[in-house]
């Protein structure tokens, strides 16, 4: 399309037809299987994307940051989960959008967390809803579903001026699983955390109204979801190079991408030379300890063909280096100054908030759209 061709490097392209065959493979799995999808914003962090993740204003949606709760809020979108722990310099804009009808949930592991919450609410005359949040893996944070503090942080709320909703988990360590058996494994050990931590609270009589699993590995990998009441995950919408070298998607279902140009040629360290660097890829090295290691991103040509043996290996500022690996060489007559190429990102949330718009290209029908991103926290 000529805007696309028109428009400076770097710049983010979406493929906007693969963007959605993405977001509906997840959607119809998890509702195939009885439960439904509150979908991560944190990867499109775009209000111009979020009327293809959420059917309505009324459909759950989850954010990494409150700066994107305010944001759905503001456009009427009201069933927000914030998935990272709380801390009590960010209640009052919680209980800011609480006020304005939004109803936002916090997460929280500790009782410290929980009387902090409690003391606030008492203080604002106001009630804020929270789910704990359930270690399933030793991932990172979350307390072990066995643990009687689990009790203890559910009751101290429910007595106090906060309320308890549910639990959630996230198996971050399903990233680190490179075949179908141990993703199955994975999904399923999620699965089990969950229930038997919402076992162990309605063993003394304790609500469990949310049961939040989710990443997007695992969520791909659910045979079984009895007693969960809803899956989330983000990435998924775009995808990327880790999730590929994990298995849950192919190159061709990556939706994202960084145009760059040729600005130089090293002849004799075998380099191409781009204007797309970190500040463009992000500096991310996710796949670095996988099975294939693709440097900073992988190349493509304009029409997404995957050029096998080229791949970013270095990331300045302002400046991307190509090199051919695994022996090969480089054609320099196939890349002259000026011509164009396309840049798989690692990990597609890190590219994503290099960039203040994202072009978006429906190769379909020959539509081109901007999509603004969410900056900030």
């Amino acid at each position: 399309m000529e805007k696309v061709r028109g428009l400076d490097t770097p710049f983010f392209l979406v493929n906007k037809p693969t963007f959605l065959n993405n977001l509906a493979r997840l959607s119809n799995k998890i509702e195939g299987l009885g439960t439904s999808l509150r979908p991560h914003f944190k990867t499109v962090r775009s209000l111009d994307a979020i009327q293809y993740l959420l059917p309505d204003k009324t459909s759950p949606v989850t954010v990494s940051t409150v700066k994107e709760a305010e944001a759905l809020a503001n456009e009427g979108y009201s069933d927000i989960l914030y998935a990272v722990g709380i801390s009590a310099s960010k209640l009052s804009r919680i209980r800011d959008l609480n006020s304005k009808g939004a109803k936002v949930r916090v997460l929280l592991d500790s009782m410290e967390q929980a009387q902090i919450l409690n003391q606030f609410c008492q203080d604002n005359h106001c009630s804020i809803a929270a789910l704990v949040e359930i270690d399933c893996d030793g991932h990172r944070g979350g307390i072990n579903p066995n643990d009687p503090a689990l009790i203890q942080i559910a009751l101290l709320l429910l007595d106090g001026f906060a309320q308890f909703q549910g639990i959630l988990t996230h198996a971050g360590e399903s990233y680190h699983c490179f075949d179908q058996i141990s993703l199955r494994e994975s999904a399923k050990n999620e699965v089990e955390a969950a229930l038997k931590a919402t076992k162990q609270l309605r063993s003394v009589g304790i609500a469990c109204e949310i049961v939040s699993i989710g990443s997007t590995p695992t969520a791909h990998h659910y045979q079984n979801l009895d007693g969960i009441t809803e899956v989330r995950a983000g990435v998924y919408a775009f995808f990327d190079l880790v999730m590929a070298g994990i298995g849950i998607c192919n190159i061709n279902d990556i939706a994202a991408s960084v145009v760059t140009t040729v600005i130089g040629h090293n002849k004799d360290k075998g380099w191409l030379i781009v204007d797309a660097g970190w500040m463009a890829l992000s500096s991310d090295r996710g796949t670095e300890n996988q099975p294939r290691d693709c440097g900073y991103g992988l190349v493509t040509k304009c029409d997404g063909k995957q050029i096998g043996d080229l791949q970013v290996t270095t990331a300045n500022q302002e400046h991307g280096i190509i090199e051919a690996v695994n022996g090969c060489d480089i054609n320099f007559e196939d890349y002259p100054l000026g011509c164009r190429l396309h840049i798989l990102p690692n990990h597609a949330c890190a590219t994503a908030s290099m960039h203040k718009q994202y072009h978006v290209f429906d190769t379909q029908d020959q539509t081109y759209d901007v999509w603004t991103r969410i900056q900030g926290w």
